[in-house]
Order: C-alpha cells, then sequence, then structure tokens
C-alpha cells in the first residue's frame, strides 16, 4: 500500500500531534517546565519591581502633572530632532 499524500494528515496535524504526545509522555520534563515557569515568573513580577520603580508616581502627584510631564518630554524630542521628515 502505498502512502500518498492526500492519505497522510495535514502536516499541522502532524506537529501538532507529536509534541501533544511528547508532552504527555514526560516525566522529567513536566519538573523542568515547572522550573522554567517559575524562573519566568521571578523575571518578569518580582524583579521588575526592583530594577523598573514607578518614576511619574514617586515626581508627582496628579495624573494631570504626570501626563503633562510625558507630553512636555516627548514634545522636547521631536523637537530636537536633526533628521527631516520624509516628503520634505
Amino acid at each position: 500500500m502505498k502512502d500518498t499524500p492526500a492519505s497522510r494528515p495535514w502536516w499541522g496535524a502532524r506537529i501538532y500531534r507529536f509534541y501533544r504526545d511528547g508532552f504527555r509522555e514526560m516525566t522529567v520534563g513536566r519538573t523542568l517546565w515547572k522550573i522554567i515557569f517559575i524562573k519566568v515568573f521571578i523575571l518578569f513580577a518580582v524583579l521588575k519591581f526592583f530594577f523598573f520603580p514607578d518614576f511619574l508616581a514617586t515626581k508627582f502627584s496628579t495624573d494631570t502633572q504626570r501626563a503633562d510631564y510625558v507630553i512636555e518630554q516627548l514634545t522636547q524630542a521631536a523637537q530636537g530632532s536633526t533628521q527631516p521628515v520624509k516628503g520634505e
């Protein structure tokens, strides 16, 4: 019996089944994935508080002051730009 392209399942389905069956049969891999997820959580959730403090909240007390500061910083950067705008 020949294995024709029409009789084989779509390649995406074969890839999906490959990974699905692989994750089902995993023993040590599950522990490794748990360790990976814990590390990612630590990187993004915990270290964020140490390395990325809320600058605007510490400098300004109201949302209006924060918005004015952000607009001022953005427009200063745009005014100091020396590169021509496309079409000029």
